[in-house]
């Protein structure tokens, strides 16, 4: 029996390789074809925006105090008529996330009172240098839905609206 145990362990071994190769790989060819993600997976961080294209940041900082590696960076201004980039009173003018401190727990999204920042599922994360591992607002936020999406405005019947119909003069012109 001691002799025919290597021979064994063998024929065991090659069994496996050979069920092996009449099954389907399990793997993905990344760049072309990406890998879905569970539906409670935490990635990129994403700032939102309203219906209307305002910020949702009011640049309150309670991700920043909620962070427990210290990774969130927000610096707030004061909105004013003429520039208004959130419904409240302030905005972010600053908000910056170093990725390399931050290890995706989810605890800027609780902290924060209008939902503003979410953990995405994107997990395509790389960078060259230590500069480039830091997130700027500007590669955070959502871009601005199209004009066909913003708060429609009230048009009389009988005329246009300018901004949907940019190339048509207003006869009173």
């Amino acid at each position: 029996m001691g002799v025919l145990d290597p021979l064994v362990e063998l024929g065991r071994g090659l069994w496996t390789t050979l069920k092996m190769i009449f099954e389907r790989p399990v793997t993905f060819q990344y760049p072309e074809e990406k890998r879905e993600v569970r539906q409670r997976y935490r990635g990129r961080h994403v700032l939102k925006r309203y219906d209307n294209g305002l910020e949702k940041c009011i640049g309150c900082s309670l991700c920043a105090a909620a962070c427990p590696s210290d990774a969130i960076f927000v610096e707030a201004s004061e909105n004013t008529d003429e520039k208004r980039f959130s419904p409240g009173e302030r905005y972010a003018s600053t908000y910056e996330i170093n990725m390399l401190r931050c290890i995706f727990c989810g605890y800027c999204e609780d902290a924060c009172p209008t939902e503003a920042i979410i953990l995405g599922d994107n997990y395509e994360l790389s960078f060259f240098d230590r500069r480039s591992a830091i997130y700027t607002k500007e590669m955070l936020l959502e871009p601005v839905p199209a004009t066909a999406m913003l708060t429609p405005q009230k048009v009389e019947p009988g005329k246009y609206n300018r901004r949907s119909v940019p190339e048509m003069k207003d006869p009173a012109d």
